[in-house]
């Protein structure tokens, strides 16, 4: 059975953003939110974000700056719980 996983990108997004391709390798049902601050964008991040679209994650930021879903930060949490697991970074 596929598990529900959720990254929140915060301090070391482009960590987060790397190890969130990773967990796409897994057959994870992932979601990755990018919460309060505006992407760093550069090649790797740029590369990450284009894999993670490519396998079928779903992309949430709380930021209008970052072009993706947005949600605030209540409606973030309240999906949270329906996670089999929450990863912060």
């Amino acid at each position: 059975m596929r598990k529900k996983v959720a990254v929140l990108v915060r301090d070391r997004q482009q960590e987060a953003l790397r190890m969130a391709v990773g967990l796409t390798l897994a057959d994870n049902r992932l979601t990755v939110f990018i919460m309060d601050r505006k992407l760093e964008r550069n090649t790797d991040v740029d590369l990450a974000l284009e894999t993670l679209q490519m396998m079928g994650a779903r992309i949430i930021s709380n930021n209008p700056e970052n072009g993706f879903e947005q949600l605030s930060v209540r409606e973030i949490a309240l999906l949270l719980p329906d996670f089999d697991a929450v990863i912060p970074y």
